[in-house]
């Protein structure tokens, strides 16, 4: 099948759970503009659907998640080309970061380039152990730019600039060390150690989850006196609905039940 973007949803307890993958295995996944649109596409459409708990974004078959952007048709742009080629990615990664719920990044062979950027748009980044990471544009002789931004709050200043200026490669164990990922497991486990994360996410109260990235979007770009005074308008906010309410009730009576059945 030609190179496309696939979304497959799952009904589970609590909501709904989406799986968005990059399919152009035969080539690293990587993306050229229409899987660039594609992608803006699926996103657009998820932030609309309610019911929606949590995203684990893929790329099909062992190789890549993401390899980066496609150099066959970075090597005939002109700077007006460029800059929309390069708006189209930023695109990409802003759909992803401004999804209502949280996003997984499912990272198994290479994330590079454009592909590690849109990873560190993700909320959450978890890696097969044979997985490599690295941001080669210097090699071809382009920077990295837009989210490349990011990694300095993932893995800061100097080994972004070692990163971004050397363009090398580094293995799933480096990654894990320098904060660039959560979690490593064993290639085999890797859908396992997802579903866990999953699981995690849709034992919690469905609008608290959305509040809370909302927030943790803001505290990226306040001052820490800003970003406490949004936490209380947040905090105001979610009993704006009845889930704290019949959360802690829940709470409570569970824990009477334990007390009262004790020895």
């Amino acid at each position: 099948m030609t190179q496309h973007i696939e979304v497959a949803t799952l009904s589970r307890e609590g909501g709904r759970v989406a799986r968005v993958t990059v399919c152009n295995p035969a080539r690293l996944n990587v993306i050229g503009t229409p899987l660039m649109d594609g992608l803006i596409d699926a996103f657009t459409s998820l932030a609309v659907q309610e019911d929606l708990r949590v995203v684990v974004l893929a790329g099909e078959g062992p190789r890549a998640m993401i390899g980066g952007a496609d150099i066959n048709e970075m090597a005939g742009l002109d700077p007006a080309r460029g800059r929309a080629f390069i708006t189209r990615l930023h695109a990409v990664c802003t759909a992803v970061r401004s999804l209502p719920v949280p996003v997984i990044a499912r990272m198994q062979g290479y994330s590079l380039g454009g592909g590690l950027e849109i990873a560190a748009a993700c909320d959450l980044r978890i890696a097969a152990a044979a997985a490599k990471f690295g941001m080669p544009e210097v090699k071809i002789g382009i920077p990295s730019v837009i989210e490349a931004a990011l990694l300095p709050q993932l893995i800061g200043w100097g080994r972004t600039r070692r990163l971004l200026y050397t363009g090398e490669t580094i293995d799933a164990p480096t990654a894990l060390a320098w904060g660039l990922v959560e979690e490593v497991v064993a290639d085999a486990e890797l859908d396992a150690a997802i579903e866990r994360v999953v699981a995690d996410i849709l034992a919690c109260g469905p609008r608290a989850i959305r509040l809370q990235k909302a927030l943790i979007r803001e505290w990226e770009d306040l001052t820490p006196a800003h970003a406490i005074e949004r936490g209380i308008d947040c905090f105001e906010e979610a009993w704006r609905s009845d889930e704290p309410t019949q959360r802690m009730a829940a709470f409570l009576a569970a824990r009477k039940r334990r007390h009262t059945s004790g020895p």
